[in-house]
């Protein structure tokens, strides 16, 4: 898939709204994407995550061997599913607890064990790097981060490398400099 057919899927699911919004970053921006919207058509999601693994088996070649792909919720759970479906290995999930993303539930990484982190998109990539520090914390290793949408344009750096669906940069603005803010259009706020 190429990017201007994520982009149409993304349309065409009313997956990328425009207004005034804050990101989870605090950045304001123009674009949003609410990957739910996508996400909650299996069908599209199976399609869209299928693709992302082939991008990143692609990207690690044929002999690299994993062992789970782990994401942070809320946003990243479904594609950290459908992209461990796709690559026959655990998929699990790191939740908040007291502020900060943690693994509960019984979810283990051994030591050595190779994940790929999944998520649905990245600006600045904070919650994908609390992610990899938990992998790292457990003796585990970052592979691949796989996302739907890059929209730091290749910005977020990470050890491993960032298998992206689709990148872009749409603009965005620290609070302080935001011509919406400026111009008095309200920030909606959609949750991520």
């Amino acid at each position: 898939m190429t990017d201007s057919d994520v982009l149409q899927v993304f349309l065409d699911t009313r997956a990328l709204l425009r207004g005034h919004f804050e990101l989870r970053s605090g950045l304001h921006s123009e674009e949003f994407f609410q990957c739910a919207q996508v996400l909650q058509h299996p069908r599209i999601a199976a399609r869209l995550c299928q693709a992302l693994t082939d991008k990143v088996r692609s990207e690690l070649g044929a002999g690299v061997k994993l062992d789970g792909v782990i994401a942070p919720a809320m946003g990243g759970l479904f594609v950290g599913h459908e992209v461990a479906k796709a690559l026959d290995v655990v998929s699990i999930f790191a939740e908040k607890q007291e502020g900060r993303l943690v693994l509960r539930r019984g979810f283990t990484i051994a030591k050595g064990a190779s994940f790929v982190v999944a998520e649905d998109v990245i600006t600045r990539g904070g919650r994908v790097q609390e992610t990899v520090e938990i992998v790292e914390g457990l003796g585990g290793r970052v592979t691949a981060i796989a996302v739907l949408v890059d929209r730091s344009g290749g910005k977020a750096c990470f050890k491993a490398p960032v298998v992206s669906l689709m990148r872009m940069e749409p603009v965005t603005y620290e609070p302080a400099r935001c011509p919406l803010c400026a111009a008095g259009k309200p920030v909606d706020h959609p949750g991520s």
